[in-house]
């Protein structure tokens, strides 16, 4: 098409819960998400850690040897609380900054189930990101 510019995305974030919920559909989803992903040789951004949601996505992008970055705040690696994340992990101090990092490392987001939303996702200086 003429007069637009295509960009190729090589990093996706994908917000998630680091639990699996109720319903196996959900982690399937998830499982299937990173194999896509891994198929289509984007890297992954994520929450860090290796439980729930997160887990299923990241594992199965790294099992299509896809380079997987989790971002993850200082607290939750004390006594391993998430689990042991599959890649290349950044510890960070807070939440927002965890977000913040999440988006500038980012080409495009996908929001999952599981993902409860904080008020550092409210805050509108972080909005310019999403657009």
């Amino acid at each position: 098409m003429e007069g637009v510019s295509v960009r190729k995305i090589k990093k996706i974030c994908v917000f998630c819960g680091a639990n699996s919920g109720k319903d196996v559909a959900f982690v399937n989803a998830a499982f299937h998400l990173g194999e896509v992903l891994g198929k289509r040789k984007i890297d992954l951004v994520y929450g860090g850690g290796k439980l729930g949601l997160m887990g299923c996505v990241s594992t199965a992008v790294a099992q299509h040897e896809r380079q997987v970055l989790g971002i993850i705040p200082s607290a939750f690696t004390i006594n391993n609380l998430v689990g042991e994340t599959c890649g290349k992990e950044i510890k960070v101090a807070t939440m927002q900054e965890r977000l913040v990092m999440m988006m500038e490392l980012s080409d495009a987001f996908i929001a999952l189930p599981g993902i409860h939303y904080t008020e550092s996702t409210k805050d509108p200086d972080l909005c310019h990101y999403c657009r």
